[in-house]
Formats: C-alpha cells, structure tokens, sequence
C-alpha cells in the first residue's frame, strides 16, 4: 500500500492532489482494457485506482467498486484512503467485523445499495460470491487487486476470478455508459502491484498473472520521464560477511543451548506420557474404525517423535541453534533462557483440564524444561560485543556508516532492517538495545505480523511479549521520528503504510522477486540507499539472479501486449494436475463448491454442531493405504522403516455420530494424486450430500448459522412492528364487545337476578351471554357477602321509543349516583340500557323526584335525583326508605344512611358536631333536629374478587338542612352500586364468547373449551383479575415445546440434536409467537386493562363530546367500559402476546389433549406445519429398522427400568454416545435426548398444574421442576439405578473339583453407556466415587427432609451424559409404545422421579436454590451481588461480595467448571448464613 501521492503523512483529499502525467496515462489505460499497473512503490498507484472508482461510479451507478487489498491492516489504511478521496460512503468489511455472520442476504444487498465503494480483505469477497451473497455480474462494476501479484494458484484473488468472474458474460465496450437496466457481465479489473511476480521465468509469470487477472500489465510508456522524477531508485550497497563458526559447531560457544542439547538429545519418546495414553486407550479399544485411528495416530508420534513436548523442545532447539549461528551465542543463551523461563510461567496446553493423561503431559514437559539450568545471560557490553556473529557485527558496522552518511546531507537517519524470522527480530532488538554502538544512537521498535499460528501460542514461544506495543504505536511513533530505526519482519515489506526511509537493510536475502522490490521500495527518499548483507561466495549468485530478473521485467514492460484469454482448463480449480470440473452450484442462490473450499466448509458445518466437553465434533479423514503399516508402532527393533507411498490415494471421510448413518460415512476410491486431493474429494461428496439431505440451505450454510427470514410482506411488517420496538408491538386497543358493527331497532334483552333484589331487565344492540356454571358470577359485597348473579338467556326484541326513552332515563338514574361527575346529562346513547319492571318502591321514588323537580325547575338537571334532607324530612315525614344521603351538594360524599336522630345530643355531642370538618366554617351554626345518621360507605371497590363481609362502620351525624338524599330507591342504588362489576364481568366474557365466534371459527375443535377456560386464557395480570393466563401459560408452553420437538422429530430424521433445538427454538420463542398473535389480531381479545371501579364511565354507542377524563391514565381504565376513537392503537408487550397463544394451547390441551393443542398451535402458523402427535411418532418409528443381535445388556437396562422394547433399535439410541465408533449404523442419543427432555419437562408441570388442592404459581412450578429435572438429580437416579445379574463363574471347590460357582454383581444404569472414551470411563468412576460418598446423604434428604439436597447433589461434579441418558431412555420409551403417555408416566415412576416430586410438592420442601434465594434477598434490599472465582493450591475459590458486607468465602476441589458451580453453591449457603438471610420459600396455601 502506498499513499495517493508521495508524502509523509496519510494522503488529503485526492481533490487536492494534482494528477500526474504518467498516473493520467494509466487511468486511461485502464478506462479501455482491464490492466494491471506496475509501478515503484510511493510512485501514486492508489490514485490511479482511486480516479478509476470516481469515474466507475458514474459510468455504473447502480453497481460498486469492489477494492481487494490482501491484510486487515492494508485494508484499513486504504479505506481511510479512499475515503478521503472519494465523496461518498465507502464500506471496509473484513474479518473483525465477523462478515461469515451475515447470513443474511439483504444484509449484504444493503451494503452494497447504501455504499459506492467497498473494501475487504479477497477472503470476504470470495465467501460472499461462493455463498451466493453477493452476484458479481449484477452488483460489482469494477474490481481493483491491490498487490495483485497474489492472484495466482488457490489465493482468493484468483479464486475470485477463476471461480466467479471467468463464467460471466463479458462485458459490453468499456466507454459506453451504463444508466438503464443492470446487465449481468463481467466487472472491469484494475490490478496495482510493485512487482508482478515472485520468482522464476518472467514472460511466464507475466503470462499467468495476466490470464489469471484477464489483463495486461502495463507501465506508463509515454510519460516514463515523469514517474522517474517522482520515484526515487535507492543506491544498490551490499555488505559481504564471512561467519567465523561452522553451523554444526557453533553452539559450542552457547552454554545454555548445549544444555538444551542434552535434554533433548535424553528424551524418550516411549516415555512421553502422550504415547503411553495412546497405547494404553488403544488396549481398550475393540476392532474397529477408532482402533485404527488410534494405531495410526501412534505410530506417527513415534515415527515423527510429534508429542507436545518433544516437538515443543526440537523447536527451540532448533531456533536457539539458528539464532546461535546467525546471531552469535550471547543471542542464543539469552533466547534460551528467556524460552525456558516464559515456559515454565505460562506451560498450560489445555484452557481446561478434562483428563488425567493431560496432567501428566503438563507435568513431563515442565520436568524437562526444569532440566535445562540456564546461565545467566551477561548484559554488559563487553560480553555482547564479545559474542555476537561477524553478520551482527557487520550490521553495526553498516548502520553507523549510514547513519553518517543522512547527516551529512543533513538529514535525520530513518531505516528499516527486514528480518525474516520472528524471533530473530527479538534477538537482534535485544542486541541492539544493548550494544554500546547502537544504544544510544538509535531509537529502536519492532513491527511483527499478528499471525496467531500453534506454534506462536504455545508455551515456548517467546515472541509474544513483542506485542506489548502495537503495529500503530510503532508507525505512529516511526512517523513522527521518536522511532528511527525498526527490525521487521516481511510484514513491512508490503501493505503497512510506512513512509519513505533512507535506509533498508536486508538482514536476510529476499525469498522472491517481490519481496526484492517491495523492501527496496520502502527506501525512496532522496538520496537513500538499500543495503544487502550477504554470506561470501553463497548468495552471490541470488543477487545476480534478482538483478536479471528485474532487466527481463524492464524488457517485458516495453514490449507491445495483448491481453491473453484463458484457457478453459485454467479456469477450473484442478488440484494436482486433476479435477477439472468439480463445481457443485445452487441455480436458485449461484452460491459455488469447489474441491479448495470443500474442506473448510465441511468443518465449518461439524463447528456449529453443539459439542460436549467430552467430545469435539469434526470430521475424520482416514487415508487410504494407511499412512503407517498396522501395528507399527510395536515393530523390533528400532521400529521398522518405512518407504514413502507415491500415490494414488483413496479416502474414508466420517462425520460425528450425531449425523445419520445415512450421511456419515464417506469413501473415494484410490485413485487421486495426492492425499489432499483425495480429502478434498471426500469432503466435497460429503458436503453436497448433506445439502441434498436438507441440513444446508440453498446459500450453502449450515441452517444453524442462518438467522431466520420473514420472507412474504405481511411478516416483514410484522418483523418491523414487533422486533423494531424493542419488545412492543403497536396494536389497535381491547375490542369493546358491546358495541355493534351497526345499530339495529332490536335489542337483546336478558334479565338479571340478584338474591334480595327485584330483576333487573338488561338491553344491548349485541348479544349477551347466559351467566350459568361456565361463566359463574359471584360478587363480593362488602355487607351483604357473597352473591350469586344469574342471567336469562337473551332474546331479540323490539324496544318500542317509549320503553326505549325510558330506559335510558332509568340507566342514566343508576350510573348518574355513583359516576355522575364523569358524565354528561344530556348524553343518552347508552351501549347497554336497564329497566327494571318489579321494584314495589319505584313508584314511590318516582313522586319523590315529581316533587324534588317541581322544587328546582331553574336548577341543575343533576339536581332533580338529590333533595335537600330537611326539605325532603318535613314534606314526607322523615321516612326511614332512604338509601344514601350525602354530605353537603352533588359533589358530597356519599354515606350509607341509617335513620333520623329525634332525640337531642348531649352538649358535648352537640359541640363536636359544631366543630367537625363539615361544619366548622358555618357561623352561628344551630344544631337542629332530628339529625340525619348514616355511616360510611365501603369505597368503590371491585366486588368481582373475594373479600370479607366489612364491619359495621362508626355513626355520623348529618344536620338535615346541609345535607341531601339520593331519590333512588334502595334497589336502584344498590344496582348503581354492583352494575360495574357485573358489566365487567359480562364484558370479559362477551370478549371470549367473540373469540370463540371469530378467530376460532378457523378451527372448530376450539370453539368447545369452556369458557371458564377460555376466559382466564387471554386475561392478562395487567388487568387484575381474579384469575389470569400465567398458570396456563406454563402448561402450554411445555406442551407447545414438546408437540413441536416430536415434530421436528418426525419431519427431519436426519437432523442432528443442535438443529433441532435451534429449529424448536426458533419455532417457540416469544418473537415467533408475538407475530403470529399479531397476524391473527389476538390482541383484540386480551383483556389486559385495568377495572377501577372509582374511575369508572358507562359505555356509549357515540362518544360523548363533553367528558372530562382526561386525566385518567390509559392503562387504568378498562377499553371495554369507555369508547375509545376509532383506529386508536396502544403499546403492547410482545411477551404479553406470546403468553397469550400459549395460554390458550394450554386451554386447549386441558380441553381435548394433545390433539385440540396441535389444532390451536396451527391457527397461529407458527413456521412449521403441525401434525398429530400419534402420527409423528408412526412416521418415526416407520424408519426404525429391524435389527438383531444385541447384547444382553439391554436386557439389564430394560430391568432397571421396568420397561422391555419391542425396538431394541431404539435402546440402542438411547444408550450411545457420541465418541462410540464401533457401531457404524446407528446415531448417537442427542436426538432422543432433545425429545426426552422436552417430554419430561411436560409431564412435570402437567403434574404440577393438575395438582388437587392446590393452585401453584408459575413461579412455583418453575422452582419445583428445577429441583426435579437438572443435570444433578437426573445424574443422581441414573448412578443410582441398578439391577443384580448373574455372575457365576467355574471355580474350583474345596475339593478341587472345577463347579459353578453361583455369583451375583450389581450393574448400574451408567456402566450401560455405549462410548468409545477414556474421559467418559475417567467421569463415570469418579462421579460414582463421588455418588457412593454423598448418596446417604442426598437420599434421607429426598425421602424424609424439609430442604432440598442442593448441596450434596452439586457436590456430585456429574457429567452431562449422565443426565442425558434418563432424558433419552425416556424419549426411547415414549416412542417405542408408540406415544402412550401413561407407559412413560410409570416409567417416570419407576426412574423414581414422579415419586420425589410427589413428596416435595405434599410435603412442600423448600426447593429453592440457594444462589436463586440469594439473588432474591439482594434485590430486595437494592444491594448489588458479586461472584469473584479464584484458584489456589488445587482449589476454586468462589467470593460472593454485596456492598455493605463482610464477604463470604468458600472452595471446591479443582476439576473443571463444574467446581465452580459447587464453590458457588457452597458460598451461597454460607452467605445465607451469614448475612441472616432467612427463608425465602414460603409455604403454598391450599
């Protein structure tokens, strides 16, 4: 990479930058023809592609310019490049930005729409093209190489153009301009590189960069004088130096690398404990595939002596000899010791030990680094300069020279010294840091690749601490003059952004011709020089080689070219002369396979298959003939020697056991040239099988590493309303079930019945429904108790003006006495009208408010329904028929009255009365009598959920003349007093009843679950009902879990466990849910507003104009008792949406089983058509075949578990792990495990909902399935498991006669487990260790305890497997008795798991986890919880800190992560201790 033009700094804008001659000659060049420009490094390359992309864009408006530059580093440097240059978005996409996420086509679509230009590492793009992403005949108009001299050979430059560009048409004429429709064709091509070739014959190398790039190299011919004045040739210098040791002598003077000599010259590699594992795991094993693994992973460890810790010791050995003889010996023993110090801190191959032979291996290799007893390394001057090479002393040499030379032109010295190994840089920093000639003369940095190979990660390698300043500090610090001289290595040689130097020092010959050029090239300031060193007589002829390379290059440069067009064989990705068309393209995507890419692509698909820690999903490429003889290994003496095979090779590919038989195994035959091609081959059959086999998508991806799509318009929508809101979706309101879709003459009418109350006939333009024991009403009356409320069945009538007039007069007397402030009087267009025809006092009343507005004829209207008290006392003779009398006007508060006052209070009574808030502020105030006496009213309340009868209230006294009475008679106002809840009540089930007559029309079977179901299904907490969804939201959730996972079962046998559960998890999570609710309108018939009955207001047909409810908050106020403005719309949570659909598979499964909750989850469309659970598992079970000759192992297994398979097939599954090798034909048990799970999970909360007497909360049945289905307590009954066999054995009697010698052994369900793993066997004897020490304890606490054996079950460290295999014997079961649920409900009590949960819910143990209780306490004291883990003396600590606390301590014996969760749990329970946090478990009321 090179600035746009020549200068110190990053270039300005290219606006600002003149264009030279000879950069003008090549753009338009490159305007006719795809070229490739060749020119000096610093001569302006950037700025010809920079021009080119200005103009591209305008000439192809509607496609990009795609620039290709090799590192992340030069990428970045040149996006910021560009986009100084060019007004426009510019794009960088490279690795860091994760681009193999983008799974996503309009992802890709919006990057290449929103930019103009794009710049990416060849990788991206090739990906993106190879994947089907990105189209390069459609979207790309020109693609720019820089350093395009890497296009050759399976570099994804010219993979790019051999796999994607060649089969494009090719493009109309370049000067014509393209605004109308997009043509597929090729994109133009402009290369920019230094040096088009890295070695060998140059008119070949130009004739093969030129094919493969469809181009011409061209250097500006007519303006060759201008660039000569802008690029400057540094003067040629070299340095010859003779070493004054032999290589094989040298380390003679280097005590410390004889010493590491000897060690390693003592290793054994019969010793290391890597072969010894090797040989003792391949004593286990059976015949079979993973036995000759084994044995040929042997004998290569031995052949190649390849074990960690001898390869790890050559290694050093022999970069310390390098280093010994390039640098001299002080360099080797300092790097010795350095190596074996930084080993010995930092020797930990493993992130997490997993098994003992690893220890062991750890353990061999910092014994062996304790071998080597290093002498300190001298600093001091002298003894550097003592002894160091003739090569570092002619390098001081020439750096003083140089450095004298720049200043006597007046100029700061500035160098670079290239150095091709890494930890030669180290060595020579350390050596120039501290030699007395260039301490002080020189400001010195390094600048290293940021490679992360093995070996650059392992314990040995030093080269790390070089790291402590990165790439930029270092330019940056370059750039500036505080650093004037930097040790690189090849990384500085091309794409870092350095500025010109005066000075380049080869310390080693250059590897190639571009490596020649692009080093020299960092040397092009005025008057700068480039300096080789170079060993007398041996690399001569190297120097003589370059210098005539580059003359032929000058001579191809001047000579007249055409561009090539390449052959059809060119084209194809062969490997080793064959394979010329192994291509596998998707028509319908163009995303491409070919034979280079088929092996990362295959293990990318094995990455994303979920792994355990005991096994590490990848592909298994066994070579045919086998590497090694068979048994090679033991060969005598000295081991046989083996003669290298030459071909052809064939190859047996095998996937993890979690793929399907079917798809597992792979086989090419011997016929390929070479082993890599024989594994490309295999993988590449593999691969389109299992795209042909649906586990890839048509974008050739794993379908895990694919976020869904909403493909059709309705679900993008839907995508924007709900995912965009960050868990709310915009949503119309409740629907008002009272208002009609038009207003008829006829009206239903249905009557209703209160105990001690005459009927109350109610009238309204819909329907309603029949209150009876499905929609039971009972009200909760704050003096009367409880009462039953009845409704006649509705009929349609006419309602004659008059009857109708009168109705709604009677219906504005009821709700004006309790809500008549939120009125308005005038407004009679009541939703539902009330007339009652049997009150004996209605007309009584009726003359009352005769007389009452005859009173008040210019007064109020409000007023007519209230009379002065003694007015309305002396006119009708003080009656005792009152009701509710108030306080002051129509505005006072309403009192219960209770009867007339005639006899006078004492003085003191009299005087309290005077000064009482009511009347204190009445002057001259007469007491006159009789007084009114009343007692307060219970406050407007919701009589819909339960309370008590209250207690008579204390008397009050009224004086009559400030008082008024309520003109009602006693029924009306105690109607007035229970319409709102009655009509609340009806509301919430003419919302259901409207449910089940819309939506549910669409699937008959729901339009029979019983309202008492249907209502609590779609009522929200937020409304504050009696009953909610959350209970049946549990239940239908594991229920939507399971009937999708047997499913997923049944629709895709050969998907492995992780795409199922990703598949289910897709299916089932709230997002999925929310949108299918949202796509049907569920949220209609949510009843989630909140009844308030002090804020409540009638329902109108029209919006009253005139109603001051402004103030009251939305969400107080129920939807279905106030007419909101049509199109109105409210923010609703997604999660209450998703709760709502399983609410009501719930209902629906309670109703009509499993077969109603299928029908319900298929109204919602959930991605994934639903089919019954018995015809799933028929379809499964269709493919189980037949097999025979089992071992009699089952037959055990089938005991414990008091169960005999009639498919042993399906045993078989269950019991196989995924590291067993022996048994080709069958999967392992992940699948039966992701449906056992789902069944378990199931059947627990179905228990626990359906439990009698009690109506546990969600969070209870989460809290009691945790403690029944975990990785503890599943691993605790599978230890425990076990049947007695048969055992006996002949032996010899006293007697000495040989007799059958009758023996009984104890097998448990564990030792069953089919696997292939030492770890497994290492797991399984110490989980059993740890079983048989706790198992006292965990059972007495199971059987008789109050508190649930957390700690003891955690101190069990059980592995993963153990638990999984009660999961998959339980989906085993349930398949093979073909989905009969009461054959695995005793199953789940013979497993003892029904059992125990029965114990702990009757005798309600307390279950909750200790961490989970902790959690708790510290919320609620608005504290905030820390968990710190350290490690020491073979020990995890856990330290749990909250503010304000002495911090709690506790530790666990090291084995992995699982001691974390037992420290953990260990701290927990003593910081419950400690902190007095108490029990958090409270009982769970009958």
């Amino acid at each position: 990479m090179e600035d746009v033009q020549e200068t110190g700094t990053l270039t300005p804008p290219v606006d600002n930058v003149v264009t030279r001659s000879y950069q003008q000659e090549m753009l338009e060049a490159s305007l006719l023809e795809n070229i490739i420009v060749a020119q000096d490094t610093g001569s302006g390359k950037t700025h010809i592609a920079v021009l080119r992309m200005k103009i591209e864009s305008e000439r192809q408006p509607h496609k990009v310019s795609w620039f290709l530059a090799p590192t992340v580093t030069l990428c970045e440097q040149q996006h910021v490049v560009i986009s100084q240059a060019i007004a426009g978005p510019v794009r960088l996409v490279h690795g860091g930005l994760e681009p193999k996420q983008w799974t996503d086509p309009e992802l890709w679509n919006a990057v290449i729409k929103n930019n103009r230009v794009i710049v990416s590492t060849p990788q991206v793009l090739l990906d993106a093209l190879s994947h089907g992403f990105v189209s390069l005949g459609n979207q790309i108009g020109l693609l720019v190489f820089d350093e395009a001299h890497h296009a050759a050979e399976n570099h994804p430059m010219n993979c790019i153009m051999r796999d994607h560009y060649f089969s494009l048409p090719v493009r109309q004429p370049a000067m014509t301009s393209n605004h109308g429709p997009v043509r597929e064709e090729r994109p133009m091509v402009l290369g920019l590189t230094a040096s088009p070739m890295f070695g060998g014959n140059v008119a070949e190398a130009f004739q093969n960069l030129e094919k493969n790039l469809d181009s011409v190299i061209r250097r500006p011919r007519r303006h060759l004088g201008n660039l000569a004045d802008y690029v400057h040739r540094p003067t040629f210098r070299h340095v010859v130096y003779t070493q004054h040791k032999q290589y094989y002598t040298c380390h003679l003077d280097s005590p410390n690398l004889q010493v590491l000599k000897q060690v390693v010259g003592a290793l054994d590699i019969e010793q290391d404990p890597y072969v010894l594992a090797l040989r003792e795991d391949l004593r286990k094993r059976p015949p079979g595939p993973e036995r000759q693994r084994v044995d040929q992973k042997l004998s290569k460890v031995i052949h190649k002596k390849d074990s960690y810790t001898h390869r790890g010791l050559r290694n050093l050995e022999k970069t310390a000899h390098d280093i010994c003889y390039d640098l001299g010996p002080w360099a080797s023993d300092w790097f010795v010791q350095e190596a074996v110090d930084h080993g010995l801190k930092s020797v930990t191959p493993f992130n997490e030990v997993i098994s003992p032979w690893q220890h062991k291996e750890k353990a061999y290799l910092i014994e062996h680094l304790s071998k080597i007893k290093s002498s300190l390394v001298s600093p001091d001057p002298e003894t550097i300069d003592s002894r160091i090479s003739n090569k570092v002393q002619a390098l001081l040499r020439t750096l003083a020279e140089e450095k004298t030379r720049s200043e006597s032109f007046n100029e700061p010295y500035s160098g670079l010294i290239f150095v091709t190994r890494r930890d030669a840089v180290l060595a020579l920093f350390g050596i120039l840091m501290c030699h007395p000639l260039t301490r002080d003369a020189f400001e010195i940095g390094t600048l290293v690749g940021a490679s992360e190979s093995s070996y650059r990660t392992a314990p040995l390698d030093i080269t790390r601490k070089m790291d402590a300043k990165s790439q930029a500090d270092t330019l940056t610090e370059f750039r500036s003059g505080d650093i004037n001289l930097v040790v690189a290595t090849a990384v500085a040689e091309e794409g870092l952004d350095i500025q010109a130097c005066g000075n380049v020092i080869r310390w080693d010959i250059p590897s190639n011709m571009a490596s020649w050029v692009q080093s020299r090239g960092r040397a092009r300031r005025k008057r700068s020089s480039f300096v080789l060193m170079f060993e007398a007589e041996f690399d001569n002829g190297r120097i003589a080689e370059f210098e005539e390379q580059e003359r032929r290059m000058e001579e191809m440069y001047n000579k007249e070219r055409r561009r090539i067009a390449a052959e059809t064989d060119q084209l194809q990705p062969g490997v080793d002369g064959e394979d010329t068309d192994t291509v596998f393209r998707v028509k319908s995507t163009g995303a491409a396979l070919t034979l280079s890419a088929a092996i990362s692509h295959l293990n990318h698909f094995c990455s994303l298959l979920p792994a355990t820690r005991h096994e590490n999903y990848q592909a298994l490429y066994d070579i045919d003939p086998p590497d090694m003889p068979e048994g090679w290994h033991s060969s005598v003496p000295c081991y046989d020697d083996i003669l290298p095979y030459q071909g052809p090779f064939g190859c047996t590919l095998t996937l993890p056991k979690v793929i399907d038989a079917k798809l597992r195994v792979h086989v090419v035959k011997r016929i390929h040239l070479s082993k890599r091609s024989a594994y490309q081959h295999a993988a590449f059959q593999a691969y389109v099988a299992l795209y042909e086999a649906g586990l890839l998508n048509d974008h050739l991806l794993p379908l895990m590493s694919v976020k869904e799509r909403v493909l059709d318009e309705d679900e993008q929508l839907l995508l924007a309303l709900i995912d965009k809101r960050s868990g709310f979706a915009s949503v119309a309101r409740q629907l008002n079930p009272w208002q009609p879709a038009e207003v008829q003459d006829s009206w239903w009418s249905a009557d209703i019945t209160i105990h001690g109350l005459p009927p109350l006939t109610l009238f309204a333009q819909v329907e309603v429904p029949t209150l009876n024991n499905d929609t039971l009403l009972n009200l909760y009356h704050p003096v009367k108790g409880p009462l039953t409320v009845t409704t006649s069945p509705a009929k349609l009538v006419k309602l004659p003006a008059e009857d109708g007039e009168a109705a709604r007069y009677y219906t504005r007397r009821l709700f004006w006495t309790r809500v008549g402030p939120r009125m308005t009087w005038e407004h009679l267009d009541f939703a539902y009208l009330f007339m009652s025809y049997g009150d004996p006092n209605a007309a009584v009343w009726e003359g009352r408010r005769e007389w009452c507005r005859s009173q008040n004829e210019d007064v109020d209207p409000g007023k007519v329904l209230l009379a002065n008290a003694e007015s309305f006392g002396k006119v009708y003779n003080y009656p005792t028929d009152i009701t509710y009398v108030r306080e002051g006007g129509s505005s006072g508060k309403a009192y219960r009255f209770v009867g007339w006052q005639f006899e006078k209070l004492s003085s003191e009574q009299e005087e309290e009365l005077r000064t009482s808030r009511r009347y204190s502020r009445i002057e001259g105030l007469q007491v006159t009598y009789p007084l009114l006496v009343a007692e307060p009213l219970s406050n407007k309340v919701n009589l819909l959920l339960r309370r008590p009868v209250a207690k008579p209230g204390k008397y009050i006294f009224f004086i009559p003349k400030y008082s008024c009475i309520e003109l009602c008679s006693s029924a009306e106002c105690e109607y007035s007093y229970m319409l709102p809840s009655i009509l609340r009540h009806l509301t919430v089930a003419m919302t259901a009843e409207s449910l089940r007559r819309t939506l549910f029309t669409k699937a008959p079977g729901l339009a029979n679950i019983p309202t008492s179901l249907l209502i609590p299904a779609i009522t929200a907490p937020a409304a504050n009902e009696l009953l909610n969804y959350q209970r049946l939201e549990s239940l239908g959730d594991a229920v939507l879990k399971f009937i999708v996972a047997v499913n997923l079962m049944a629709r895709y046998p050969l998907w492995p466990e992780g795409y199922l559960t990703r598949r289910k998890d897709q299916t089932v999570n709230n997002g999925r849910l929310a949108k299918a609710a949202t796509k049907v309108a569920l949220y209609k018939w949510i009843i989630r507003t909140n009844f308030i009955p002090r804020k409540y207001t009638p329902l109108y047909l029209t919006q009253p104009t005139d109603v001051s409810r402004m103030d009251i908050p939305l969400d107080e106020e129920p939807t279905a008792e106030s007419e909101k403005p049509k199109n109105e719309s409210e923010q609703l949570s997604t999660k209450m949406l998703a709760d709502v659909v399983e609410s009501l598979i719930g209902a629906a499964y309670i109703h009509g089983g499993f077969d109603l909750g299928i029908e319900c989850a298929r109204l919602f469309r959930l991605g994934l058509d639903l089919s019954g659970v018995r015809d799933n598992v028929e379809t499964i079970l269709s493919r189980v075949e037949p097999s025979t000759g089992f071992s009699s192992r089952l037959g055990d297994v089938e005991r414990m578990i008091g169960y005999t398979f009639e498919r042993k097939l399906l045993l078989v599954e269950a019991l196989t792990h995924a590291s067993y090798h022996f048994d080709t034909e069958t999967v392992s048990y992940e699948r039966m495990e992701f449906l056992g799970d789902a069944l378990l999970d199931m059947f627990v909360i179905d228990y626990l909902y359906h439990f009698a007497g009690r109506a546990f909360t969600p969070r209870d049945m989460h809290c009691f399935k945790a403690a029944m289905v975990n990785t503890y307590f599943l691993a605790y009954r599978c230890l425990q498991l076990s049947v007695e066999v048969d055992a006996s054995m002949p032996m010899p009697s006293p007697g000495g006669r040989i007799s059958l010698q009758h023996k009984t052994e104890r097998i448990h369900l564990f030792q069953c487990l089919l696997h292939s793993s030492t770890v497994v066997l290492d797991e399984q004897r110490l989980s059993f260790k740890r079983f048989e020490k706790n198992s006292a304890e965990i059972e007495e606490a199971l059987s008789v305890g109050k508190v649930f054996p957390w700690a003891a079950l955690t101190r069990l460290q059980p592995p993963k497997f153990l638990s999984d295999m009660i999961e998959s014997i339980i989906g085993a079961v349930f398949l093979d008795s073909s989905g009969n649920i009461e054959t695995v409900r005793t199953l789940l009590r013979t497993l003892g798991i029904m059992d125990y949960l029965e114990r702990v819910v009757q005798e309600n143990v307390d279950v909750l986890h200790p961490v989970s209780r902790l959690g708790i306490w510290v919320s609620q004291q608005h504290k905030q919880i820390a968990y710190d883990y350290t490690e020491e003396k073979g020990n995890v600590v856990c330290t749990i800190t909250v503010d304000g606390l002495e911090p709690v301590q506790a530790k666990a014996e090291k084995r992995g992560r699982v001691s974390q969760e037992e420290a953990r749990f260990a701290a927990a329970e003593k910081a419950i201790a400690a902190w007095g946090v108490g029990a958090m478990w409270g009982s769970i009321k009958v």
